[in-house]
């Protein structure tokens, strides 16, 4: 009996949570980055369904359902690192600066640039293998499709 408890308390944190696969991974860091400041904000919630909808092909039903299996995984994850590795693994370059397109847009779908965001956004880029030069373009195409 307390050799089980030490296993479980002993075990690495990765032994406790699942990879997630590339689809759910791009919508947890969706709501990851919605959530950074603080304000998980209806505008957000809305651009990340209708982000996921375009992406995937999928029903405004099945989008919402994504979300909420990934507010779920998010609030469990101990860090982004593993968002962002199984997107990096699973996603080619350029769509990975499409990752970095959808996360500016949820980052401004609710009019406010926060600082918080913006180092979340930084370091996603960074893990993605995406160069900072890339996600300012990607951010100002971003910016043109909303003003």
């Amino acid at each position: 009996m307390f050799g089980d408890l030490l296993k479980r308390l002993t075990a690495p944190e990765t032994d406790r949570f699942p990879e997630p696969d590339a689809q759910l991974a791009l919508a947890a860091l969706l709501v990851r980055i919605a959530r950074s400041d603080g304000d998980y904000a209806t505008e957000e919630v809305a651009r990340i369904d209708k982000i996921l909808a375009k992406r995937h092909g999928l029903t405004p039903f099945e989008a919402a359902k994504l979300r909420s299996d990934a507010e779920k995984l998010e609030a469990q994850a101990p860090d982004t690192v593993r968002f962002t590795r199984a997107i990096k693994d699973g996603v080619e370059y350029e769509d990975r600066i499409g990752v970095i397109e959808a996360l500016w847009d949820v980052v401004l779908a609710d009019g406010v640039r926060d600082a918080d965001e913006n180092t979340l956004l930084r370091l996603a880029a960074n893990l993605l293998g995406v160069n900072d030069r890339d996600s300012a373009l990607a951010r100002q195409r971003v910016e043109a499709t909303l003003y």
